[in-house]
């Protein structure tokens, strides 16, 4: 395997910096029979991912869930506080979406949405790199200037207070910036035989190594992930996330970065990491997908049993629920368009069958409902 990724060159300010070699390099890939191994492992539960999700009826209304989770994954290591819960409350509750650490989990659902929209026109590339960035950081907080969309134009580091003392000093600004980035964007259109998702795992660790923006690199990072697996359609729907992985083991996430950038690299161990996170992320979302057609049959079948007269409203709502399982009156209104009294009167059936659950059963007013079993699913 590749001997060097880069070196440290001595800088004006008294610190060295990572200067990447040309990439992908020009010699072969080989990858060990243990990797090779792995990667069938991993390819193979993907295929069986994308067939149990073929049998979800209203596939989208699923899909914004495991966005949700994944959103809300990737801010909290970031150090974002907020979690599904607050996202999914978010869209029915105008207070709790000015919380800054929501409106992360928001943003990065706005920048994933944007660039699986942006894959109908334009590949991915540096150009919706940008796009994405844009989508993430436009509005949002940030530890410094984001510079929304713009590689930056200063010196960033990872850890310490300063790149004198940092753990690590990505390239610095100008051509040798702009440079890695054109041989990333290189490595994602390369014609080469390495399979997808060891390609997906070099695109996310040399992004991160390259650290192209002031802010958001991590979270951009990730997304990038998920928008070249669904750009080579190893999945119909975009289901595999692996930041609730990475989240889990942040301590090793971040220390098989750094070793990719060391002399020599641990390519190797990256990949077994990422390969690690693959097999371990398609194994939960299989089992979630299964509960998930089964927990429908089950409800689906307690509804219909409401007769000819409440039993379409309280489908048409039981559909909804998967997409926000958490309501309130006023969200059953705009979905049915009942009255506010039709509209509790059908949350009461849906009390009575058990599949909603008032959240807080202390409250008088106010109140918000959850369809708990549901939800449940994605904290296994």
């Amino acid at each position: 395997m590749w001997q060097k990724i880069g070196h440290l060159v001595q800088q004006p300010g008294g610190f060295k910096a990572f200067i990447p070699e040309p990439f992908p390099p020009s010699q072969d890939f080989p990858l060990s029979s243990h990797i090779e191994l792995k990667l069938g492992e991993a390819m193979r539960l993907i295929g069986k991912l994308d067939g149990i999700s073929q049998l979800l009826p209203d596939k989208d209304f699923f899909l914004l869930m495991f966005v949700r989770k994944e959103a809300a994954s990737s801010s909290q290591i970031e150090g974002t506080r907020a979690t599904l819960i607050d996202a999914i409350e978010a869209d029915i509750s105008s207070n709790l979406s000015q919380s800054t650490d929501v409106e992360d989990i928001i943003y990065y659902i706005r920048a994933l949405n944007h660039g699986l929209e942006k894959f109908k026109t334009i590949p991915l590339s540096v150009r919706m790199i940008r796009e994405i960035h844009e989508k993430l950081m436009e509005g949002a907080r940030a530890s410094q200037h984001a510079l929304p969309g713009e590689f930056r134009s200063s010196q960033n580091w990872i850890g310490g207070t300063m790149p004198s003392n940092a753990i690590f000093v990505p390239p610095p600004p100008g051509e040798v910036l702009h440079k890695a980035i054109a041989d990333l964007e290189r490595l994602i259109h390369d014609n080469s035989k390495i399979p997808p998702l060891i390609k997906a795992a070099l695109i996310h660790v040399q992004f991160e190594t390259i650290h192209p923006f002031t802010d958001g690199n991590g979270r951009t990072g990730r997304l990038l992930i998920t928008l070249f697996l669904w750009q080579e359609k190893l999945l119909e729907l975009p289901l595999l996330y692996l930041s609730e992985f990475f989240n889990r083991h942040r301590k090793l996430y971040y220390e098989h970065l750094q070793a990719y950038r060391s002399a020599p690299p641990s390519i190797e161990s990256w990949l077994n990491f990422f390969l690690d996170g693959v097999i371990e992320t398609a194994r939960s979302a299989i089992r979630v997908v299964g509960k998930i057609n089964q927990l429908r049959e089950v409800d689906f079948a307690k509804v219909h049993q409401l007769g000819k007269v409440a039993a379409p409203t309280a489908v048409e709502v039981l559909r909804h629920l998967y997409r926000q399982p958490i309501v309130d009156v006023n969200t059953v209104q705009k979905w049915t368009k009942l009255t506010r009294a039709g509209a509790q009167k059908v949350i009461n059936r849906l009390i009575d069958l058990e599949i909603l659950a008032q959240r807080d059963p202390k409250k008088t007013y106010k109140k918000s409902y959850e369809y708990r079993s549901y939800l449940k699913l994605f904290y296994q």
